[in-house]
């Protein structure tokens, strides 16, 4: 089912362009909503992949103030989120990593008539001041803007995957609703994840030695391996391909743990079984990892197309939703600063 719902749409939706794309996942859910693609990116190993999976193009390049953009209709993307992720520096916009500012210059160059922004929560929870001027600047380029925190396990990802997704639009805009099902390790996996690999990466005792030591220490009230009759944590590169307490692992029935393969990752995203990815392997787990889940990206999709569809917003009917947006967004700091 999942083969036949990620598969390409005839292209009449119009032209999304996907910076910092990586393997495609978001280009992979607006292809199935019939979106022709081109996206950008610089890792080489990402760009061969969203060749090889997807029907739209892929420069390699790193971007920067002189990169030119292509005309499209929709700009997506995930700007590198690494300066803002918990486990990363969290150097924001001081993190020369942060590509933010070249999301913002391709909208305004671009002059799309929706973008679709994905990053992590902690840029919401943490890093709220440099969210709120990134914000006011798309705003000034003429667009109304819409935030919410999504989490990919209500859109049929059968994962655990709190993500912030900002949405700039000229049309009225709604986020997709959450599915009403939430999807399990077994839903994705429960056909493989008993069948041994060619080659199994079992954990030695060193490792699951100092495994039971963490998790004692942490107070974890069960391990951190998969379990069938729940969705996985969220999947990102390090836990994926790091020899970590941390790592995405499955007990056997005989006690031993191994790391999950690329394509076990891979489902969990979910991406079909048909998507090929390029290069080592720490190379596809770091693709998977860094991916938007594209059954999410589908259903934003379908959202922003259904968005095209309806009579685009007045200039004081933009003006007037941001003028509410930022009312509200300045009542939220002052009960902040006043339970502070």
């Amino acid at each position: 089912m999942l083969s036949k719902l990620l598969q390409p749409a005839p292209a009449t939706a119009g032209i999304a362009l996907d910076l910092f794309a990586g393997a495609g996942g978001l280009s992979l859910g607006f292809e199935a909503a019939g979106f022709s693609t081109v996206g950008i990116e610089q890792n080489a190993a990402a760009c061969a992949s969203y060749r090889e999976n997807l029907k739209g193009d892929c420069t390699c390049i790193c971007i920067n103030e002189q990169t030119q953009f292509p005309r499209a209709d929709v700009v997506i993307g995930g700007p590198p989120c690494q300066p803002f992720s918990r486990r990363g520096s969290q150097k924001g916009k001081d993190d020369n990593r942060d590509g933010f500012p070249h999301f913002v210059r391709a909208v305004h160059e671009v002059q799309p008539a929706i973008f679709v922004i994905e990053n992590v929560r902690n840029l919401y929870d943490k890093h709220k001041l440099y969210l709120e001027g990134i914000l006011d600047e798309l705003r000034g380029f003429g667009y109304a803007i819409s935030l919410d925190v999504l989490n990919a396990v209500d859109y049929g990802v059968a994962q655990n995957r709190e993500r912030i997704i900002i949405v700039g639009h000229r049309h009225p805009f709604r986020f997709p609703a959450p599915l009403g099902r939430r999807y399990t390790v077994e839903d994705a996996i429960g056909d493989i994840m008993d069948v041994l690999p060619a080659e199994p990466k079992f954990l030695t005792e060193a490792q699951d030695a100092y495994i039971a030591k963490y998790e004692k220490a942490s107070s974890f009230i069960t391990p951190r391996d998969l379990h069938r009759d729940r969705p996985a944590r969220t999947i990102t590169y390090r836990n994926l391909a790091g020899a970590t307490s941390d790592m995405q692992r499955i007990r056997l029935a005989d006690g031993r743990r191994r790391r999950i393969t690329t394509r076990e990752a891979a489902r969990l995203q979910p991406f079909p079984d048909w998507f090929s990815f390029q290069g080592k392997e720490s190379e596809q787990f770091k693709q998977i990892g860094n991916a938007v889940p594209p059954l999410l990206a589908l259903q934003l999709a379908q959202a922003v197309l259904e968005a095209l569809w309806i009579q685009a917003y007045s200039e004081a009917e933009i003006a007037e939703r941001n003028e509410l947006r930022g009312s509200e967004a300045k009542q939220q700091r002052s009960l902040r600063a006043v339970s502070e």
